[in-house]
C-alpha cells in the first residue's frame, strides 16, 4: 500500500530533525522546510498528501500559510503543530481549514494519528484540549477568551504580528494595507480587549497562548 506523503515545516532545526526521524518510520517524508515561504513553494512543487506545519515561523506563519494553501487548493490537508495551548487559537485554525491541531509537548503518536486522520479527511485535535475545543469552552479567564473570539480574522492576524514585535510599517507591507489601517486595527483591538498599552497587549497574548 502506498505510504502517505508528508511535507514538514518547522523553523526549529532540532525539532524538525527529531520529527523527521520519527515520521520517516511511518510516512514518505518528501521534504523538510524551515519557513512559511519555503513551505508554500514546496507544497506547490511536491503536492504532498498531508502538510504538517509549525504555527510560529518567521515571515509567513503557519496560519498565514494555511490560508494561502487552502485558497490555492481547498482540498489541501494541513495539520498544525504548535506550542499554543489555547482553545480559541485551535478553533481559529480549524475554522480556517486545518484538519489537525497537535500540541508539541504531546507524544509523537498524536501527530501520527493526526496525519492519518487528515488523510482520511477527518479532524484530529490533541486530547489535552479537544474536549474544550469542541465544547467551545476556553482556558484561562472566560472574558479574555470571549473577547479574543470576537476579533475578526484580520484583527487576530495583526494582533499576532504586533506581539511578535512587528512595527505598523512592517505589518502594512506584509498584509498589503496602509500603516494607518494597521493603527486603526490596533486601536480597535485594544478597545475590544479592554487593553490600554502595548505591554498589556503582550501580557494578554502570553496569558492566552498567542505568544511564547
Amino acid at each position: 500500500m502506498k505510504r502517505i506523503s508528508v511535507l514538514l515545516a518547522d523553523d526549529h532545526r532540532i525539532v524538525a530533525e527529531g520529527l523527521k526521524h520519527l515520521l520517516l518510520q511511518e510516512f514518505d517524508l518528501v521534504d523538510v522546510v524551515t519557513s512559511g515561504e519555503a513551505l508554500l513553494e514546496a507544497a506547490g512543487r511536491l503536492s504532498p498528501d498531508v502538510i504538517v506545519s509549525d504555527i510560529s515561523m518567521p515571515g509567513i506563519s503557519g496560519l498565514d500559510a494555511l490560508a494561502r494553501l487552502r485558497a490555492a487548493d481547498p482540498a489541501a490537508r494541513i495539520v498544525l503543530l504548535t506550542m499554543h495551548h489555547n482553545v480559541a487559537y485551535a478553533r481559529e485554525a480549524l475554522q480556517a481549514g486545518a484538519l489537525g491541531y497537535v500540541l508539541k509537548q504531546c507524544a509523537v503518536e498524536e501527530l501520527i494519528l493526526a496525519i492519518r486522520a487528515a488523510m482520511a479527511g477527518n479532524v484530529f485535535v490533541s486530547p489535552e484540549i479537544a474536549g474544550d475545543v469542541f465544547r467551545g469552552a476556553g482556558h484561562g479567564d472566560a472574558t479574555g477568551t470571549d473577547a479574543f473570539e470576537s476579533l475578526s480574522l484580520r484583527q487576530r492576524e495583526i494582533l499576532r504580528l504586533l506581539v511578535d514585535g512587528c512595527s505598523a510599517k512592517v505589518i502594512a507591507g506584509r498584509l498589503d494595507i496602509s500603516p494607518r489601517t494597521v493603527e486603526s486595527h490596533k486601536y480597535k483591538i485594544m478597545q475590544i480587549l479592554d487593553i490600554g498599552n502595548n505591554a498589556e497587549l503582550v501580557r494578554f497574548a502570553v496569558r492566552h497562548g498567542l505568544a511564547d
